[in-house]
């Protein structure tokens, strides 16, 4: 069985303690973990002037790379240093891949071999089966859901040993969304443009740094919904319509439709403490608090109409039932339509 994502972790723990396995196969459709293994073994198990002779990376893309090709390769032993490594990159691309139960049958000890195999390998393959059984590591990296991603972000800067307030990661979670590489660059870029010597990060610093609108963003459009803010939402919007190219609508009704479906499910939990309802909803205890406000401002039918008219929007800005409206148009009359729902 393929290990799960949170497992990288562990794997990359084992690499820094010098603990190598013949064969590394990362697969799935998350790029980020499966660079961030393949990168370390890539740049940290031989020094410089080992990897001269005893590191070979191949892009299986090229026409002269097959499965046999890098077999051969890593049957090779190392001149000069304890490990030969054979890293495969794009390896979804490779020509007979079904060829490597060959090698893993009895695989060098003295290579790491690693595949870079960017979408989900058939489990049903004998080379999938027989990875783990030659000793290698089967990685199979899942995006992460929405609700992980401020977890994500908060472990980021526990790495770095630096303080952030929730409302702050929340901030960058809805702005950023779950493009990890994107997520990891805003982080670093944060943290190099904070003063040195801050103790926490707040959600000021990330609009200023980040480049987030402190009063334009998805994030304070949900907050003034869910408050029932009529002026405050009417602003956003109104803000959002006239710089569309920054203000995607999709993000915005994905948002709001994920906020009234766990509204919905927030009625029929019976401890409504901010830890019950953060474990019930798989969110922070921070964000918790939000359904407490919005529970008081809409009612059960009300929030069964609000995703009905989520979903037509979203059919809306994709085309369909709609003639000549805009986005801007689309978003307009979504709020209006929350907002004046009555009871």
């Amino acid at each position: 069985m393929a290990k799960e994502t949170n497992d990288y972790r562990t794997i990359l723990a084992d690499l820094k303690d010098g603990i190598y396995k013949p064969v590394y196969f990362l697969m799935g459709e998350e790029p980020y973990f499966i660079d961030v293994i393949r990168d370390y073994i890539e740049h940290n198990i031989l020094s410089e002037e080992e990897k001269s002779f005893n590191q070979e990376v191949v892009y299986a893309s090229d026409a002269n790379v097959s499965t046999l090709s890098v077999i051969n390769s890593a049957k090779g032993f190392p001149m000069g240093a304890p490990y030969r490594v054979v890293i495969v990159k794009e390896a979804q691309n490779l020509r007979d891949l079904d060829n490597l139960v060959h090698y893993l049958k009895n695989p060098q000890p003295t290579t790491i071999l690693c595949f870079a195999f960017m979408k989900k390998a058939d489990g049903r393959k004998k080379y999938i089966t027989d990875i783990e059984k030659s000793g290698g590591v089967l990685f199979e990296s899942k995006p992460i859901r929405d609700n992980m991603l401020p977890s994500f972000i908060t472990n980021l800067f526990i790495e770095k040993q630096q303080q952030i307030e929730p409302k702050a990661v929340q901030l960058m979670a809805d702005s950023i969304g779950a493009d990890l590489h994107k997520v990891v660059n805003e982080v670093n870029k944060l943290l190099i443009s904070v003063p040195k010597g801050t103790p926490t990060i707040t959600s000021e610093m990330v609009s200023q740094y980040v480049g987030i609108s402190k009063q334009y963003n998805m994030f304070e459009l949900k907050t003034a919904i869910i408050n029932r803010d009529i002026l405050k939402a009417n602003t956003i919007v109104k803000n959002f319509a006239a710089n569309p190219k920054q203000n995607p609508i999709i993000p915005i009704l994905t948002l709001l439709f994920n906020t009234f479906s766990n509204l919905m499910v927030y009625y029929y939990i019976q401890d409504k403490s901010d830890g019950n309802v953060a474990r019930e909803l798989g969110i922070s205890p921070y964000a918790s608090r939000d359904y407490a406000t919005a529970a008081r401002n809409f009612n059960g039918w009300q929030t069964m109409r609000i995703l009905s008219e989520i979903r037509r929007a979203d059919a809306a800005a994709k085309g369909i039932e709609n003639a000549s409206a805009n986005d801007g148009e689309i978003l307009k009359e979504l709020v209006f339509h929350i907002l004046h729902d009555k009871k």
